[in-house]
């Protein structure tokens, strides 16, 4: 089992020079005990200004989507437009403790937590995560675009004289 700090070290591609994520470097979350997938595009959130920012100036959180604020042992939900779902985790990545549907405007925290995933609301319902399990980050693939234009650089894209 990885630390954080080695994850990073791992994905050094996605990160600078600093250690901090760069923008756009997402990663994926498993349950291993329970075999499910919390979320596919999680958003890294590992010093100050991203910390601090959070998920505010959101108008949602999809389904798959997320942010891991590491280090972190409380969040808020000041200001924030939607309910989500709390993830605390220890230092191994070992689930210590889950808040479903936190709404807006509340406080949350795990003293003995080192970092939280903030995941769309429904997410611990729908993989049933609970305290004990233990989580695994990887680097999530690419989004691809598949269209045909996409696929063949060499194409002229069409342009439509609609407004």
């Amino acid at each position: 089992m990885h630390n954080a700090t080695s994850l990073s070290r791992r994905m050094r591609g996605s990160f600078s020079s600093r250690g901090h994520a760069q923008p756009g470097s997402r990663l994926k979350v498993l349950n291993i005990t329970r075999q499910a997938v919390l979320a596919d595009r999680i958003e890294i959130a590992d010093h100050g200004a991203t910390r601090r920012k959070g998920l505010l100036g959101r108008n949602g959180l999809p389904a798959g989507e997320g942010l891991w604020i590491i280090p972190c042992e409380s969040v808020h939900t000041f200001g924030m437009r939607f309910s989500i779902d709390l993830v605390y985790l220890d230092r191994n990545k070992k689930v210590k403790k889950v808040r479903s549907g936190v709404p807006p405007w509340r406080l949350s925290a795990c003293l003995s937590a080192h970092s939280v995933l903030e995941l769309a609301s429904g997410t611990i319902h729908t993989t049933q995560t609970r305290p004990g399990d233990v989580l695994e980050f990887s680097p999530a693939l690419p989004l691809i675009n598949h269209s045909p234009a996409a696929s063949d650089p060499a194409k002229p894209k069409l342009q439509s004289n609609k407004l």
